[in-house]
C-alpha cells in the first residue's frame, strides 16, 4: 500500500473511533430534542463540565479517568434534572423549541462563567497511562484512549438503546416522542419521562467529556466549537434519531480526517459543514429523520 493509502486508511480508522465518542455526546442532545422538542445549546459546555469534573477527580483524588465516571455520570444526571426542573418545565409547549435555545444558551453562559472563575482560562488536559499509548496492529497505530473511548461509547449507547427499546420506561419515552397527548391519555407521566430523559441526555456527556478532555486540551470556551459540531451531527442524522446520531457522527469524523490527510487540515472543518448543507439540500429531514410531524 502506498504511503498516502496508508494515511487514508489510518484516517478512516481514527474517524470511526472518534466518531463513536462524538455520537455518545450527540445522542444525549438528540434524545432531549426527540422527547421534549428542546434544542440544548448548553450541551457543549456540559461536555466541558464533564471534562473538568474528571480533571478534579484525577488530579486531586488520584482516580483513574474511567473509574471517575462512577461519580461524574450521576453528578451530571443530577445537573440535568435540576436544569429541566428549574427552567425547561416552565416553557410553554407552543414556544418550547424557540425559547429553549435562549434558555439553554443562558445556562451555558452561567456554567462557562463558573468554570472560568474556578479554573481560569488556561488550557488543561486529562492524563492517564493510556492517553499517550498506542497499539500497533496490521501496520496501523490505534491510540489506546480512542479504543477505550470507542468501547465505552459502544457500551453506553448499547445500554441507552436497551433502555429505550427493551424496558417499560423506554416504551413511555417512545410514546412521548411519537404523540405526547396520546401518551398522557394512556397514563404516561410525560413530565416525569421528560425530566429523566433530560437527565440521561446530560449524564452521557460526562463520558464524552472525559474522552474529549483526554484527547484535546480544553478550557471553559471549548464548548462553542463542540456545540456547533454536535448540532451538525444531530441535524445530519435526523432530529430525534439516536441511531442517526451514531451514523452521522462516524460519517462526519471519517470525512473530516480523510480530507485533512488528502487535502489539508485547514479545509477539514469547512468540509464538515459543507456535507451538512449538501445532505440537507437533498433530504431536509437528515439521513434518518422522519417527515411526519409529531403531535403535541
Amino acid at each position: 500500500m502506498s504511503p498516502l493509502g496508508t494515511q487514508v486508511v489510518q484516517a478512516v480508522v481514527d474517524g470511526v473511533l472518534t466518531g463513536g465518542v462524538y455520537a455518545l455526546m450527540a445522542a444525549g442532545l438528540t434524545l432531549i430534542f426527540g422527547v421534549m422538542d428542546i434544542i440544548n445549546i448548553a450541551q457543549g459546555i456540559l461536555v466541558v463540565l464533564g471534562a473538568y469534573l474528571s480533571y478534579l477527580l484525577s488530579v486531586h483524588l488520584g482516580l483513574d479517568l474511567f473509574v471517575g465516571l462512577v461519580v461524574t455520570v450521576p453528578a451530571l444526571f443530577v445537573v440535568g434534572v435540576v436544569v429541566e426542573w428549574a427552567f425547561m418545565r416552565r416553557l410553554a409547549e407552543r414556544e418550547r423549541t424557540a425559547m429553549s435555545i435562549l434558555v439553554t444558551y443562558a445556562v451555558a453562559l452561567v456554567i462557562e462563567g463558573l468554570l472560568s472563575v474556578g479554573f481560569g482560562t488556561n488550557y488543561v488536559e486529562l492524563n492517564a497511562w493510556y492517553v499517550n499509548r498506542s497499539v500497533h496492529l496490521l501496520g496501523f497505530y490505534l491510540p489506546d484512549i480512542y479504543l477505550f473511548g470507542f468501547a465505552l461509547a459502544a457500551v453506553l449507547l448499547g445500554a441507552l438503546y436497551a433502555v429505550l427499546y427493551r424496558t417499560r420506561f423506554g416504551a413511555s419515552v417512545r410514546a412521548s416522542l411519537q404523540d405526547r397527548t396520546a401518551a398522557r391519555l394512556v397514563g404516561v407521566n410525560v413530565e416525569r419521562v421528560a425530566t429523566i430523559c433530560f437527565g440521561l441526555g446530560v449524564a452521557v456527556t460526562a463520558a464524552g467529556g472525559m474522552v474529549f478532555g483526554a484527547t484535546n486540551a480544553f478550557n471553559p470556551n471549548s464548548g462553542y466549537d463542540l456545540i456547533s459540531r454536535l448540532l451538525t451531527i444531530v441535524i445530519l442524522g435526523g432530529l430525534g434519531s439516536v441511531g442517526g446520531a451514531l451514523g452521522a457522527a462516524v460519517l462526519m469524523l471519517v470525512i473530516e480526517d480523510v480530507v485533512a490527510v488528502v487535502w489539508s487540515p485547514i479545509w477539514s472543518d469547512v468540509v464538515f459543514f459543507a456535507v451538512l448543507v449538501a445532505v440537507l439540500s437533498v433530504r431536509p429531514v437528515g439521513l434518518f429523520g422522519r417527515t411526519l410531524s409529531r403531535a403535541q
